[in-house]
């Protein structure tokens, strides 16, 4: 699985960042991924839908950590070269980390 291309679309709200489409193969994509700051920085939140009962869930995800890191990391890169364009700071950028239970 190759990710081709990645798509930054930044806004200006309190803790979203940024929403993200990614392609896969130059034929398969992924829409409404979203930049989050948390409380331990920066971190990608899967398309997700609210459920009856008022949570959330992932209605696209990694099924293992290779997969889910690649894809962060993909993306950050693409987040952080599009604040770059903009031209602002990235010394507030810090990368949460996902731990294995995530996916």
């Amino acid at each position: 699985m190759e990710i081709t291309e990645v798509k930054v679309f930044p806004v200006n709200e309190d803790r979203l960042k940024a929403y993200v489409s990614i392609t896969i193969d130059n034929c398969f994509v992924i829409r409404d991924l979203k930049i989050i700051e948390g409380t331990g920085g920066l971190f990608v939140a899967m398309p997700s839908k609210k459920r009856k009962d008022g949570q959330f869930k992932d209605i696209a995800h990694p099924l293992n950590q290779e997969t889910r890191t690649d894809i962060e990391n993909k993306i950050f890169e693409a987040y952080e070269n599009e604040i770059r364009s903009m031209g602002e700071s990235l010394h507030s950028l810090q990368r949460q980390k996902t731990s294995d239970t995530d996916y």
